[in-house]
């Protein structure tokens, strides 16, 4: 298994990163990518891949961060390029939901994020939330540079779905696919073809049933591969195979 998107720099997490990486392992996790979201977190990022070689990290400014956390395509490039184990950009996005930060910084930072991504042919992780149209406007700018989309925690309609797979794009199901009233993204998951899928727990945040109500990890990630394995009808051994290969080419790693 391999745990596409989670925030091993954010607490409870970082404070107990051996007993977090040892139940993982113990799970059966075999990559983590851990995600940044400002200036700050990736200086924690840099120090966490040295960790464990199962590490690899990112740069990039959530939306929530654009007003404040204002970076060049050029920072971006420097900074992914300073360390082989920083493996793409992100994440970066648009998120009309809250008001964290103005909606121009908004889109200001995601074309930066998506420009330095095209620039050096790696994958962007985009957040999306309430900026369905706005997300895939912005992107279908750039489909002729064919850039490597991964949608984050992908809660989106089935529209919004299949005009991404007009991009190429990945999707990566969290644990929300775990949840009682998730029927209609659950029905979205099952129409995505399965070289397009990815897992992830966005730990620790969104813990899967039946964890619910705790903080979540990268251990826990075994209960979204089971739900989505349901979702597709296939056996949980063939799920997993097809999530960590679907990472592997997207991330361009053995």
């Amino acid at each position: 298994m391999i745990d596409s998107h989670c925030h091993l720099d954010h607490e409870p997490m970082f404070s107990d990163l051996k007993n977090v990486l040892t139940r993982s392992k113990q799970s059966g996790v075999e990559k983590i990518l851990s995600i940044c979201t400002t200036k700050d977190s990736f200086h924690k990022i840099i120090e966490i891949i040295k960790i464990d070689p199962i590490i690899y990290g990112t740069y990039g400014i959530h939306p929530h961060e654009a007003n404040t956390d204002v970076v060049t395509k050029e920072e971006i490039i420097k900074n992914v390029s300073s360390n082989k184990k920083i493996i793409a950009i992100g994440e970066s996005g648009l998120d009309f939901y809250y008001n964290h930060s103005l909606k121009e910084k908004q889109i200001s930072s995601f074309k930066s994020h998506i420009e330095a991504a095209i620039n050096l042919n790696v994958p962007i992780i985009v957040h999306s939330r309430n900026a369905e149209k706005e997300t895939f406007d912005i992107l279908n700018e750039y489909k002729k540079f064919k850039p490597k989309i991964l949608m984050h925690c992908f809660t989106g309609s089935t529209e919004f779905a299949n005009k991404l797979l007009t991009l190429d794009s990945y999707f990566s199901a969290s644990g929300i696919i775990t949840f009682k009233n998730s029927s209609n993204l659950r029905d979205t998951f099952r129409l995505i073809p399965d070289d397009k899928l990815l897992i992830e727990t966005d730990s620790p945040y969104l813990a899967p049933e039946p964890m619910r109500g705790r903080k979540n990890e990268p251990s826990y990630i075994k209960h979204t591969l089971e739900r989505l394995a349901v979702i597709k009808n296939v056996d949980v051994d063939k799920i997993d195979r097809v999530t960590s290969q679907n990472f592997n080419i997207l991330f361009n790693l053995k």
